[in-house]
């Protein structure tokens, strides 16, 4: 088989972190994964000939979209014709909706990772407001990927949030959760303590809240400090790491306000390996995310051996499964409530007695072997070929 998997441009991609499955790598993943199982393999995506002009500022957005919306196009259509009848062309993430119209009379399927943006574009999403140009460029999106006709969500919340937007057009609509990285696994936590500790410059010897994310809205960073602060008032000291995107002005100024700012480490820049240890060294992940696409530190927690607290809505409660501690999704009308609730239930995971806290570690680490990453290609393959052969 053929398989000419569409990407997005990395020209975008300032505010990624290496330890996140960024869409490069997802496609990636995919391109190695079906080359290793014997198809032939093409990677096409939009060039930075205009986005590299020498202008800052919004025009040099407008000037990506020229690449993506105009240039590529041209090109993906003089590819075409060198390719064979029976290509399959593959979407690597539902905002290259775009180019659907492109091969809409091809064989085609789209991965679907989340539809949050789309959702605040239609002013579903009341913590994120779209701008105007911000409600166009989704419905762009929108008018283009409605043209689809296969689809593979990487959740079942994903899948209905897809129908939701469709309807049951969809001649194919699967489920198939990603693969997990096999480097995320359990390492001695005192050796991972002292690595990470030598790294960062902070003593982490007696363990440490951990929550890794960027910015956006739905991370909620915000109310993993409230809960932070309202642990902390029940006599604890344990410090804070917030690995990811260097702070928002709210975030820092929410940090440097708080009667324990100092405790509070917010660690940008991290390699892979240094994740790995985090994850592994901390004595409780905390993830109250208002919404994911999937939430893959979820799972790259629990493979760590990791207790984990997370809001317990789809998806973050799908993929913790058994295995996690839930609280309510963050109340906007209470918020202080909501953190001093959510802080007796970190007060409750961080004094498991030793057999209670390793019966978690148990559960965590069978939990997670729903995300084999061999399984989600042989899956992945199989749509691949059904999508070919009809």
């Amino acid at each position: 088989m053929t398989i000419v998997f569409f990407s997005n441009p990395d020209f975008f991609g300032a505010e990624k972190m290496p330890q996140f499955m960024s869409m490069p790598r997802f496609t990636s993943m995919l391109a190695e994964g079906m080359t290793e199982r014997g198809h032939r393999v093409k990677i096409w995506s939009p060039g930075s000939a205009f986005f590299n002009m020498p202008v800052k500022g919004p025009l040099k957005k407008w000037l990506g979209y020229i690449d993506q919306y105009v240039v590529f196009p041209a090109a993906v259509k003089r590819r075409m014709k060198e390719c064979p009848e029976d290509t399959l062309f593959v979407f690597t993430d539902q905002a290259q909706g775009p180019w659907i119209k492109l091969v809409e009379k091809r064989r085609h399927v789209m991965h679907c990772h989340d539809f949050l943006a789309q959702f605040s574009a239609l002013g579903k999403i009341p913590e994120f407001k779209t701008s105007w140009t911000g409600k166009k460029y989704q419905q762009f999106i929108r008018n283009g990927y409605f043209k689809a006709r296969n689809f593979i969500s990487v959740s079942h919340k994903t899948h209905s949030d897809l129908v939701e937007l469709i309807g049951d057009k969809a001649s194919k609509s699967a489920v198939v959760y990603n693969g997990l990285d096999k480097s995320y696994k359990q390492q001695d936590q005192v050796k991972s303590r002292t690595i990470l500790g030598n790294k960062t410059g902070v003593d982490l010897s007696q363990g440490f809240l951990m929550h890794i994310g960027g910015n956006q809205w739905y991370k909620n960073r915000i109310g993993v400090v409230e809960i932070y602060n309202a642990w902390r008032d029940l006599g604890n000291t344990l410090p804070l790491l917030m690995i990811g995107a260097a702070p928002s002005e709210d975030l820092a100024q929410l940090i440097s306000s708080s009667s324990y700012t100092k405790d509070i480490h917010a660690i940008s820049g991290l390699s892979d390996l240094y994740v790995r240890h985090a994850y592994c060294a901390a004595s409780l992940f905390l993830f109250p995310s208002l919404a994911e696409g999937f939430g893959w530190p979820i799972a790259e927690a629990m493979a760590s051996g990791c207790p984990v607290l997370t809001t317990g809505e789809a998806p973050m409660n799908e993929v913790a499964g058994d295995a996690g501690f839930f609280i309510p999704r963050r109340s906007a009308e209470s918020p202080e409530r909501w953190a001093k609730d959510a802080a007796l239930q970190v007060q409750h995971i961080i004094n498991l007695p030793s057999a209670a806290f390793e019966a978690v570690v148990e559960k965590s680490l069978a939990n997670v072997t729903r995300f084999d990453l061999k399984s989600a290609l042989n899956q992945i393959e199989d749509i691949y070929n059904e999508i070919t052969h009809s």
